[in-house]
This record gives structure tokens, sequence and C-alpha cells, in this order.
């Protein structure tokens, strides 16, 4: 549960928020579309390419079966939201946030990062009726066709690897079909975005180019999120496959390090590669000193060994905050900003979502899962077309997944 403050702190804020003055008011109803739209939602294959929802896995008292709630938990993902949004699948996210680079520092994040693995694993084998893992495209669609949840799952940030780099044999054992080298502090492999620090290695190290055709060879899609503009670029010149940024944003929207400029939306989209769009980074949003003080009032959220009754009592606290201080936040029509600008840019065959659920994400009117049918109908009004929708949703995403796999099969000569 190291990410809980990450989680908790950037996504529980249904009971108040202070809307930018150039943001249209959000629909009072989340998730609130026409019966038609919401029809043609549903008939769409459906993934996410960033759920951080594996970090709730072994809390005690907490289950993907049960309904949860944003304002009750901090959650955003569970197979009844799934069900309500319309999300089919997507990608479970083995996250280790950033520690030392040292032999003791990789032996506990390749620790941590396995043991993540086992959790998400765990999670499909004691729900074998509603989720199965998926390894290829071929799996998703059977998985879909059958009436269950397929899982995919990704690395963010490829500390826990170390200097092993057989390890990422290991981690593809376990079903992980994506990966980035880096998250918000430089490492062993690569430059991060947002390091305070700057570069040390002018986008990869020479172990992290060793990575990025490990990560080839096995089939492995390489995902540029959160690493710097020199990865970006180093990624879509070297990479044997075309790369995925699997929940990033529009630096024309909000200038911010994490987020593309527009001539890097178009590098991966010419390269076959896409943008997958994310509901953080989209405004400047620092607590006013009313809110800081309150919120250090109530504590830290519960962490590592903390049940689900702890989370709640926490939250309820939290919510009490958001109501008398209410934070700054972004709403549904920034972060469609952020998308149709991307589409602009990188055209239909070259945007996807990954909106970091359970990881940060959530704006004002686009909460949780159960509001993804907002993006659909948004599309439409906007003018794409039912199979430009369904490229965006999954078409796109699943291209790229396959054509890693396939790069991978024709250089072992298979």
């Amino acid at each position: 549960m190291r990410r809980l403050l990450t989680v908790l702190l950037g996504s529980a804020a249904l009971l108040g928020g202070v809307a930018h003055a150039a943001d249209k008011k959000a629909p009072e109803k989340p998730g609130d579309v026409p019966k038609a739209i919401k029809a043609l939602h549903d008939s769409f294959l459906t993934l996410d390419t960033h759920l951080d929802t594996p970090e709730h896995f072994s809390r005690k008292g907490w289950s993907m079966l049960d309904e949860h709630g944003v304002a009750k938990d901090g959650s955003q993902v569970d197979l009844p939201r799934m069900k309500a949004g319309g999300l089919d699948g997507g990608f479970y996210v083995i996250y280790t946030g950033q520690g030392d680079l040292t032999a003791e520092g990789y032996r506990k994040a390749r620790d941590f990062a396995l043991n993540r693995a086992t959790e998400i694993r765990e999670m499909v084998a004691a729900n074998p009726a509603q989720f199965e893992l998926a390894y290829t495209v071929e799996d998703a669609v059977r998985i879909n066709k059958a009436g269950k949840s397929f899982v995919f799952q990704s690395i963010e940030n490829s500390w826990p690897i170390g200097e092993d780099l057989t390890l990422m044999q290991t981690f593809y054992n376990t079903g992980v079909r994506m990966a980035g080298p880096v998250h918000f502090r430089n490492n062993q492999f690569a430059d991060s975005s947002t390091d305070p620090k700057g570069k040390i290695w002018n986008g990869y190290s020479p172990l992290g180019l060793r990575w990025l055709a490990e990560a080839n060879r096995l089939g492995i899609l390489v995902d540029v999120s959160h690493a710097s503009d020199d990865i970006v670029d180093q990624s879509v010149a070297l990479s044997k496959a075309p790369i995925i940024a699997s929940h990033s944003g529009a630096k024309a929207i909000f200038d911010h390090p994490r987020n593309l400029d527009d001539g890097r939306i178009k590098k991966i989209a010419d390269s076959g590669g896409a943008i997958c769009i994310n509901s953080v980074y989209l405004r400047a949003s620092a607590d006013s000193p009313e809110r800081k003080a309150a919120l250090e009032a109530i504590g830290r959220p519960p962490r590592d060994e903390a049940t689900q009754a702890d989370v709640v009592a926490w939250m309820a606290k939290k919510v009490a905050v958001d109501k008398q201080h209410p934070p700054v936040r972004a709403n549904f029509d920034t972060f469609m900003a952020s998308m149709l600008h991307t589409l602009k840019i990188a055209g239909p065959k070259g945007v996807c979502v990954g909106a970091d659920w359970d990881g940060g994400g959530g704006v004002e009117g686009f909460e949780d899962v159960a509001d993804l049918p907002k993006i659909t109908a948004r599309l439409k009004a906007e003018g794409y077309s039912d199979a430009d929708i369904q490229a965006i949703w999954s078409g796109n995403v699943l291209r790229l997944i396959a054509g890693a796999q396939a790069y991978a099969k024709s250089a072992a000569g298979k």
C-alpha cells in the first residue's frame, strides 16, 4: 500500500471542488449519458492501459467484487463499477516507488514487485468466473466473449529489475506485457521527466539500452510515460516495435514535464505508437494554506498493514476536509481537451485511454470507471466515427501489443 497516499490524496474529493474559471460545469450525474450512447459504448471492446488497482488487493476487507466509492475508500475500480462503465479489462500495474540504486535497494524492490505480481494473479485465481489473465490480443478477445474481464499486467518503473536483466524474463513469465523504464526519479535505466536533480544519462543509460533491447526481444510493449523527452526520442528511434505512452497528456493543455509536446505526440503517432490520455497533470492545483493545515491535522493516510476499516475511517476525515476546504481540481472538460488536442495531432489511430485510476487520476465529473461512457458521448459529439472510437478504446492498444509480440517472434525466427 505504498502508493495509497498518492491515490487517496489525488482522487478523493467528491464532495467539493473549485473549478477553473475556464472549465465548463461538468454534468451533475456522473456517468449519465443517453441510453443510445450507453448502448453504443457497451458495444465496444474497452480497456484502460493504467490501472493502479493492485494497490488495494492485499488490504484486508477490500474485494474486487464489491462496489466501493471514491468518497468512502478512495478506490476507483472494482467489478461493479467496471460493469457500470463498460470497462472490459486493462493493464493492472506492478508499481514500485523509486528508492536507492544499491544492491539492497534493488533486492527490496525486486521482492516487492514480484509480490505485487503475485497479488494480481491471486486476485484472478480467486475470482475465475469474473477475471482471467491475458497474455495476447487473442486472449483478450476470447475472455471478453466469454463474459469475463481480461487482466493484462504492466510494470511502472523498472527499478525492481536492478542490474539483472534476466528478471525481465521472469516478469514476462508472470504475464507482464508492457513496461516503463522509469518513474518520478532517475534510475539505473533512464532519466525521468520529473527528477528535480535533472538529467544524469541524457536519455537511456548503457544498461537502459540493453533493457530496451530485451523488452523488444521478449515482446514487451515499451511505455514512455514518466520518462524524459530524450527517452521518448530514443525509444521511437531505437525500439524495434512501436511504443506507447500508457498514461500521459498534452503539454499544450497544461505545461508540465509529465506531459508531451505536440512534436513528440506526432513523433510517437507517426512511428505507429499511441498516447493514452491521463486524467492527471491537467491544471495547477496548489492547496490553500488552510487546506494544507487541515490535511496535516488528520495525518497521513493509512499505509502498509492498514485494513479497509482503517482506510474508511481516514477517508471520512478527508471528505470533511474537502467539504470545508475544497481542493482545486480540473474537470471532465479539461480531460477531454487533452484528448481532443492529442487527437488533432496524432489522429484516431494514435490515441488511447489510460486515466491513471487508483493512481492519482480522476477529475470533477469523471471520478471513477463508472464515468467512462462520457468519453464515448463526447467523442460522438465531436464527430468521431464508431470505428475511430473503437480504435481509441482498444484497437490501437491491441495493435501495439500484437506488434511487440510479432517482432519478438520474428526475431526469434518463429
